[in-house]
């Protein structure tokens, strides 16, 4: 699945080798960056700004990469956490809207990286107040878990109860 994970554009015009390299090499110096700048002490301060380089350097890779580029899933990923941790439930679901199919794509069927974002994206839309979609997500999440932890794991009585409470 390599491929699928270093899609680049359909353009008119294709990316010439050199600009691929140089947008693997920019998006892996954006990565080292970003992580370097969560663990400054002063991170409420920094949160605009990492959102911002987020943005940004989504910006700039999606001019040659496509969305399912795991280097924009990693800068989504990082978008969505930021949004989280201000609280803005609609652009973490934004994001977690985006990540969802081509994770989906690339972990197994069972994998509890795209479990753990449905879990994330049902909680959103249940904060959103988006019963239907919630719910759905949720469900999801648990048909996933259940596989990879079994039946009767407390995540999943967790999660079930989370259900019964909405």
């Amino acid at each position: 699945q390599d491929k699928e994970k270093l899609k680049i554009r359909q353009l008119s015009d294709a990316p010439a080798a050199e600009a691929v390299r140089d947008m693997i090499k920019y998006a892996r110096n954006v990565i080292e960056e970003f992580r370097r700048a969560k663990h400054y002490k002063y991170i409420l301060r920094l949160t605009l700004e990492l959102l911002e380089i987020c943005e940004l350097s989504l910006d700039k890779m999606g001019a040659v990469f496509e969305e399912s580029n795991v280097y924009m899933l990693h800068m989504m990923y990082q978008a969505m956490g930021v949004c989280l941790y201000v609280q803005d439930w609609e652009g973490a679901l934004r994001y977690g809207q985006k990540i969802i199919r081509p994770y989906s794509k690339h972990y197994p069927p069972y994998s509890l990286n795209v479990a753990s974002m449905w879990l994330k994206l049902g909680r959103l839309h249940m904060a959103l107040e988006n019963r239907a979609a919630g719910v759905k997500a949720l469900k999801k999440a648990i048909a996933i878990m259940e596989v990879a932890h079994g039946k009767d794991h407390p995540y999943i009585s967790e999660i079930k109860q989370e259900l019964e409470d909405h």
